[in-house]
């Protein structure tokens, strides 16, 4: 693939896009021995050879992201010591190395986000970013309307009250009900203690949607590269939790100074300031206290409107 060289250079980590760019004005890269002045110039990474100031630059390794539909029976790691089946064995072999983000439980099927691109993946898999998680839950029982609205207001867990799910039926059977339920948060088993808390044993549960990807079609235990469109689709995911860091949180004084117009810089903790009580000519009033003795040393001259006068400790 065909890349423009001031973005391989930048891609590498040595120099920002803007910064490679004076470097190819100035003469400083090579291409295959040959100096490479005009910006715009497109290469292969995989083939040709870059230079900045006679030092090979390494291209950066390709961003990958491979769709999985995970079935049951394999647990969502690389490597597992005990020899049981993972998900490593399901996708295709890829140059660079590939994790799983997140994770499904064992008997958990669906799908299954798999990257190198460690930014994307913290950005889907913290619960602070809000990245939502859809399940089709099937469950024993009919659920009723007053559990989804308990479902959908949080559950109080032994560790804490989950966060409002998104609940809505998806289907009905005489014994067994599903549900499809959106989360964005990841605790373990927690859909599973979260039905088990209102009454309801799961019996199978089915992930069909993960931030802005869908399972769709995919058949049960194939993989698939993702799309141009998804794989930017994905990497937006980063820059949207990069705006909520920074509006997160209570209103602070810097997010009010913010607001203000432009050249107005002043905290409002510092433009709060008192009246001045009004000076009465007169002097103080009779409610005024005069300082303890134990604060004039003896013999201070006390200033007047009078003649100056000295006062006896």
């Amino acid at each position: 693939m065909m890349v423009r060289l001031q973005k391989v250079i930048a891609a590498s980590g040595v120099a920002s896009r803007r910064t490679a760019e004076a470097m190819i004005r100035e003469g400083r890269v090579t291409v295959n021995g040959k100096v490479v002045r005009v910006l715009g110039t497109c290469i292969d990474p995989s083939k040709d050879h870059v230079k900045l100031d006679g030092r090979h630059v390494q291209p950066a390794e390709p961003e990958v992201f491979v769709f999985l539909h995970k079935p049951p029976g394999y647990v969502t790691t690389m490597d597992d010591p005990q020899g049981r089946p993972t998900v490593a064995d399901l996708v295709p072999k890829v140059k660079v190395r590939v994790f799983p983000v997140g994770r499904l439980d064992y008997d958990t099927e669906g799908l299954l986000l798999l990257t190198n691109n460690g930014k994307v993946a913290q950005a889907c898999v913290h619960p602070r970013y809000h990245v939502p998680k859809t399940y089709l839950v099937k469950v024993s029982g009919v659920c009723t309307d007053e559990e989804i609205r308990n479902l959908e207001a949080g559950v109080d867990l032994d560790d804490g009250v989950t966060a409002p799910a998104t609940v809505r039926k998806s289907g009905k059977a005489k014994v067994n009900s599903w549900l499809e339920l959106t989360i964005h948060e990841g605790r373990k088993h927690q859909i599973k203690r979260m039905l088990e808390a209102l009454g309801h044993r799961v019996v199978r549960i089915k992930r069909i949607r993960f931030g802005p990807i869908e399972l769709g079609d995919l058949p049960v235990g194939a993989s698939r590269f993702a799309t141009d469109a998804e794989a930017n689709a994905l990497r937006a995911v980063v820059h949207r939790t990069a705006e909520r860091r920074i509006v997160r949180g209570p209103v602070k004084s810097s997010d009010l100074q913010s607001s203000r117009p432009a050249g107005d810089t002043v905290p409002p903790r510092v433009r709060q300031t008192k009246v001045p009580a009004k000076r009465n000519s007169r002097g103080p009033g009779p409610k005024a206290r005069p300082a303890p003795s134990s604060a004039r040393p003896p013999g201070r001259v006390v200033k007047s409107k009078g003649r100056p006068r000295t006062r006896k400790g």
